[in-house]
């Protein structure tokens, strides 16, 4: 039971509802939490990105309101200043004892750096930086510059995997902060799937043995080496199928030639293209097991997707992911780029059977990954930080 903590005035920025991807869902997630126990603004983005980055719709999903945030207000334009003042008036206004900052992209520097120094002028207020990823998984030119510069501005932070920590720890002397594991996101299971309809709507055997890789295809993810695991599974899993669910930012024709040339065309069904979080579980509802061949990695809202589904998962020893997943328990842990460790612990799932018995383990784990517990360490560095 939590015990009781006095209210304090908080304002989060950073995308949320429409916006897409897992920075906008746990963004609108935990304003939702903090907002049952403390009063909440969010402050989002106007223009996210430039239009030479993203030329065509600003990455926004209408078709889900239930990661909708009311007392949102967008304002921020990364590449006008004068917004960034505008964000921080909105903030003087509403008197914040802390702002929230996302840390993820280096991208976002100029104008988080600027509206933290401008808050803590004008609002006398703590800036709390929520770390995502302390550098972007494919690295830029000046990221290190840009990032040491804005997360000095913060007064302490919340990483949420041990590479995060090590990273934190290299570039900000002596901070205040705290660990933590990465809330599930249970608030895609909304739709209330039947898995028989929707197999048969995959044109899936009803007796499939279905593996999902989903999200973003980028080679830091691994894909191929799930693809080279497959002709092994194949051979021992009868019925075994990969979906592969997600945009493909890599070169999609490499990953086709290599399904064609290894045999396994019939196993893999691909849906290229960007899912709307109101069938996001249609995929995890039709699938048995979620694998992550992750390169490198911090953490992934990935596992915590299936986890909210109950659906056990394979991740590599990468990053975060051995924190989150315990080998043996609620999914498995394998080497990177090893083609031969996935296809093993595949088939030592079907094998064994241990879909049900992952399921159960994963739902006694739902306190250690609850919105709630993330709230409880916010209130406890807002105490150390007074």
């Amino acid at each position: 039971m939590r015990l009781s903590t006095p209210s304090f005035r908080v304002v989060l920025l950073g995308p949320v509802y429409p916006y897409k991807g897992g920075i906008a869902h746990y963004t609108g997630l935990l304003a939702k939490e903090l907002a049952k126990t403390h009063p909440t603004k969010v402050v989002s983005f106007k223009l996210q990105y430039p239009k030479f980055l993203y030329p065509g719709q600003q990455q926004r999903d209408y078709e889900n309101d239930s990661f909708r945030y009311e007392d949102t207000e967008y304002l921020i334009n990364t590449v006008n200043p004068f917004s960034w003042l505008q964000a921080c008036m909105v903030l003087a206004r509403f008197t914040p004892d802390l702002v929230i900052i996302p840390w993820w992209n280096p991208f976002f520097g100029p104008a988080f750096s600027v509206i933290a120094i401008l808050a803590k002028m004008m609002c006398r207020t703590k800036v709390l930086f929520l770390i995502h990823n302390v550098f972007p998984h494919e690295r830029l030119p000046f990221d290190r510059l840009m990032t040491t510069f804005t997360l000095r501005r913060g007064d302490c932070f919340i990483v949420q995997s041990g590479e995060n920590e090590a990273m934190l720890l290299d570039i900000v002397k002596n901070p205040v902060y705290r660990r933590t594991m990465h809330p599930t996101y249970d608030a895609f299971n909304i739709e209330g799937f039947d898995r028989a309809a929707l197999r048969r709507e995959l044109e899936l055997p009803d007796d499939a043995r279905v593996m999902l890789f989903f999200g973003f295809v980028r080679e830091y993810k691994g894909l191929t080496y799930l693809i080279e695991a497959l002709p092994s599974i194949n051979k021992r899993v009868e019925n075994s199928y990969l979906l592969v669910v997600g945009d493909f930012y890599d070169d999609k024709p490499k990953y086709l030639e290599q399904i064609e040339s290894l045999g396994v065309s019939a196993m893999v069904k691909i849906i290229d293209a960007y899912i709307p979080d109101r069938q996001v579980g249609k995929y995890f509802t039709a699938s048995d097991l979620v694998v992550l061949p992750y390169v490198s990695a911090t953490q992934s809202g990935i596992v915590q997707i299936a986890f909210g589904f109950g659906k056990p998962v394979i991740v590599t020893s990468v990053g975060g992911l051995p924190e989150v997943v315990e080998d043996g328990r609620t999914g498995y842990v394998v080497p990177p780029c090893d083609a031969e460790a996935l296809a093993d612990a595949v088939v030592r799932f079907f094998e064994q059977n241990r879909c049900q018995e992952f399921s159960t383990a994963i739902g006694k784990q739902q306190e250690r990954f609850a919105w709630g517990r993330m709230v409880e360490i916010i209130e406890d560095i807002v105490k150390v930080t007074g």
